[in-house]
């Protein structure tokens, strides 16, 4: 049974957009997760940081963290307590996270890096 590249986010974000429309171009299938339906898997979120980094994956540019309580903002200081945030607030996660059939974890996007990515 050959692996799905997975892409989690919300559907109505403009980069999450722009990287389901170069999966497409490019002809990769792929499965979408909609945080805003379906949730924040929470079994995902410790591989995703373990990959990327918790600072990577919690979006402190977003505008949903910018309007957290500051105790919130305050109490995300390690991977267990960004995972909280994360989980109760599915917008400040970086987006869209993106499982690749090869088992790759990628957070964001930017055509360039994709595109090199599946050209090795």
């Amino acid at each position: 049974m050959s692996k799905t590249t997975t892409v989690y986010g919300i559907p109505n974000c403009d980069t999450v957009k722009k990287a389901r429309s170069w999966l497409s171009e490019q002809g990769i299938t792929y499965e979408f997760h909609d945080f805003k339906k379906q949730g924040v898997p929470a079994e995902r979120l410790p591989r995703w940081m373990q990959a990327v980094g918790w600072e990577k994956l919690l979006n402190r540019q977003g505008t949903t963290w910018r309007k957290l309580d500051d105790a919130t903002k305050a109490s995300a200081v390690d991977a267990p307590s960004a995972a909280a945030v994360m989980q109760e607030h599915a917008s400040t996660i970086k987006r869209p996270v993106v499982e690749w059939a090869d088992g790759k974890i990628t957070v964001g996007f930017k055509a360039d890096e994709w595109d090199t990515m599946q050209n090795t």
